[in-house]
């Protein structure tokens, strides 16, 4: 069958097949895969199928259709609206609560090299707008499912809610779709109302801020080596970094609910 190039996957790429996305193999490809069988056989439809591997090493995945973003500015409409935070809290909260009961192999090997705790569920970690996949009305799901591994739920949102809100400086949010700033506080809180998360928001502050400069580090380490992909992630890398000084400049009241 012929295969055509799927946009973004700036890290690894990825191919569709006829109704199969095919993606060179990781380290970490056949411990994912043991999470989106868990996934299926919980009945969670937000995420891709595993198909196993094909002939050339590849993994294979079920494709998802409808929507994606891809690399456009400005973001198209339903990506930016209320109602596309709602699902996406939605999603995380359904995400969480399934993988809470994942148990992984003994020989798991994850993306983050954070090893597995009875206390950890496993989060997605890049449920951003690059990643979702819409259709019609609805999130049909979210793909690329590499940097899943052991979390906590904070560290899940936190990435979500940098990116979706989002908590980018005004330049950056300009140039997504946002022609004046939105209002990030309720946009923030309408987000972890949809996941139900407590009324003191404080702690996804902090996990932002970790995540940002550990996406930095690796970045900028990596592309030290010479790797292509993330020497072209260096101004996305400038960007996160502008974005952690933004997110820490936010007052206090900004992370506790309204009305509390």
């Amino acid at each position: 069958m012929t295969e055509h190039r799927l946009p973004g996957g700036r890290s690894f790429g990825a191919v569709r097949v006829g109704d199969e996305v095919r993606r060179p193999a990781q380290p970490w490809t056949a411990t994912v895969q043991t999470v989106l069988r868990h996934l299926e056989d919980a009945g969670f439809a937000g995420a891709p199928r595993t198909l196993g591997l094909d002939d050339q090493g590849r993994e294979r995945l079920t494709f998802l259709p409808g929507e994606t973003l891809g690399d456009p500015r400005p973001w198209p409409a339903w990506l930016r609206s209320d109602e596309a935070l709602r699902q996406v809290g939605g999603w995380l909260r359904q995400l969480h609560t399934v993988t809470a009961a994942f148990r992984p192999p003994a020989d798991a090997v994850w993306f983050t090299g954070r090893p597995w705790q009875p206390d950890l569920l496993i989060g997605h970690l890049d449920a951003s707008p690059w990643n979702v996949v819409w259709s019609g009305d609805t999130l049909a799901g979210f793909v690329d499912w590499d940097t899943a591994s052991p979390c906590q739920a904070e560290d899940d949102l936190a990435f979500s809610a940098l990116t979706w809100v989002p908590l980018f400086p005004a330049d950056l949010t300009e140039e997504v779709g946002f022609p004046t700033p939105p209002d990030r506080r309720h946009r923030f809180h309408l987000l972890l109302d949809a996941y139900g998360y407590p009324a003191d928001r404080s702690p996804i502050r902090s996990a932002i801020l970790n995540r940002v400069a550990r996406n930095v580090a690796v970045i900028r380490e990596l592309a030290a080596t010479g790797a292509p992909p993330f020497q072209a992630m260096l101004p996305w890398a400038a960007d996160l970094e502008r974005s952690g000084a933004e997110t820490a400049a936010l007052p206090d009241d900004f992370w506790q609910r309204p009305g509390r």
